[in-house]
């Protein structure tokens, strides 16, 4: 199991994949079958997200795949962020993207490894959008299926909704990013979410992989999952070295030994304690 994937940077292209990256000619192996799908976090995209895993996966014999989703506008000449259309939006982008990804591989089902939003969003395709019967294995890192209550936000947009003030809130918020508030505690979005048979659909398997020095995801324990198809992993009980904060994560070789066993449980190896700095490996 190699855990070294590439290197992890902020910089390099502001719209193309990742290295390893949306090779639509690669043909999924016996041992592998599945093709992973990565689906970044807000305010990132494709390329700076998955600077470490895009390689960790193709080196590791996957076929991968990756999507800057949620653009509000045109694509941005430098940098380009994503993430920022409401959930329901990007989650169709998604879909169309699956589909694409399922046609030119011959397989019948993808692999998710999501970052923060990248958890989040794809939830709302398996359960709303058909995702189910195409996703086998579902890995979240940093997830918040609780939502935050980062710098007190979610309190204070609760007491804007009783005080019949929500919809000047959204008028001012949602043009920037249409996604930003239903990452709160008690949105709609997430409740919707939560509602009738849960998160976490039948059929899917599951893999949650948190760390306690979260400073987006508030708590940090948002990302515990509950079912018999629902394993949660805090980094730091297996390596108390691991100082990974949230973005972090997404370079993180700890995590990455973590996402390889869950997406070939059949094959699971011992995770090395490896020492990280706040922002990962």
């Amino acid at each position: 199991m190699d855990t070294r994937g590439g290197p992890a940077r902020a910089g390099g292209e502001s719209r193309g994949p990742p290295p390893g990256s949306n090779d639509f000619g690669c043909r999924p192996s016996a041992s592998h079958p599945n093709p992973v799908v990565l689906a970044h976090g807000l305010g990132a995209n494709q390329t700076v997200n998955w600077q470490t895993f895009g390689p960790l996966l193709k080196n590791n014999g996957y076929c991968v795949f990756s999507l800057t989703y949620g653009l509000p506008g045109k694509p941005l000449p430098v940098y380009q962020p994503g993430g920022l259309l409401p959930m329901e939006q990007s989650a169709k982008e998604l879909s169309a993207f699956v589909d694409k990804v399922l046609g030119a591989t011959g397989a019948s089902k993808v692999d998710i490894l999501g970052h923060s939003e990248g958890t989040l969003m794809p939830s709302h395709y398996v359960k709303f959008l058909g995702g189910a019967s195409k996703v086998d294995k579902y890995v979240s890192l940093t997830p918040l299926w609780d939502g935050t209550t980062l710098v007190g936000a979610s309190h204070l947009y609760a007491l804007a909704v009783a005080l019949g003030l929500s919809p000047g809130f959204n008028g001012i918020l949602d043009p920037v990013c249409g996604s930003c508030r239903q990452f709160l505690r008690g949105s709609e979005f997430l409740t919707n979410l939560r509602a009738g048979n849960g998160v976490f659909q039948p059929g899917v398997t599951y893999t949650n992989i948190l760390t306690r020095y979260d400073e987006a995801v508030i708590p940090y324990t948002s990302g515990l999952g509950k079912g018999k198809n629902v394993k949660n992993i805090v980094l730091q009980d297996g390596c108390l070295l691991d100082l990974a904060e949230h973005a972090g994560v997404a370079a993180d070789r700890n995590a990455a030994g973590h996402v390889l066993n869950a997406l070939d449980p059949a094959h699971a190896k011992p995770v090395p304690c490896v020492p990280a700095t706040p922002i990962g490996s």
